[in-house]
């Protein structure tokens, strides 16, 4: 993850808020992967009620760390691109930490490409700088 702890944090009552808000939104989709009872992860797409931007939305996920390596992450990514592709989204974009090696591999193995570098966009709690990756899916199915 590329947050310190504690930073960006939504409480319960934000949390609802938030997705009570993308349930009726139809530019939105909030989703939610539980594992016995406990919320796994989740992952929203985000659009934007601008005419010059309404053909868009941006992707993002969140897997806690104990439940990596269940394709929670990777099964989330592929039900949002089915929502984007059947609601004629002609592109999803994300943003990606140029470390995170399989998060990339797993985006282009689902249509996204590279479409560009911000370079020392981010300082973690290492100290160093790094790089984010842009990355874009377009629908181009008429």
């Amino acid at each position: 993850m590329d947050r310190e702890a504690g930073e960006a944090y939504i409480d319960e009552a934000g949390f609802k808020e938030l997705v009570t808000k993308d349930s009726i939104s139809g530019r939105n989709i909030f989703l939610i992967a539980g594992v016995n009872g406990k919320i796994a992860g989740f992952s929203r797409c985000e659009g934007s009620e601008l005419k010059r931007s309404g053909h868009k939305v941006e992707f993002g996920v969140c897997v806690l760390k104990e439940f990596w390596g269940f394709a929670i992450g990777k099964n989330l990514l592929v039900q949002s691109i089915k929502w984007a592709d059947s609601n004629h989204i002609k592109k999803i974009t994300l943003n990606v930490l140029e470390t995170n090696k399989k998060a990339i591999k797993i985006y282009e193995q689902n249509g996204f490409e590279i479409e560009g570098i911000l370079k020392m966009d981010k300082q973690l709690s290492d100290g160093s700088y790094y790089s984010t990756i842009a990355m874009g899916r377009i629908n181009d199915k008429r």
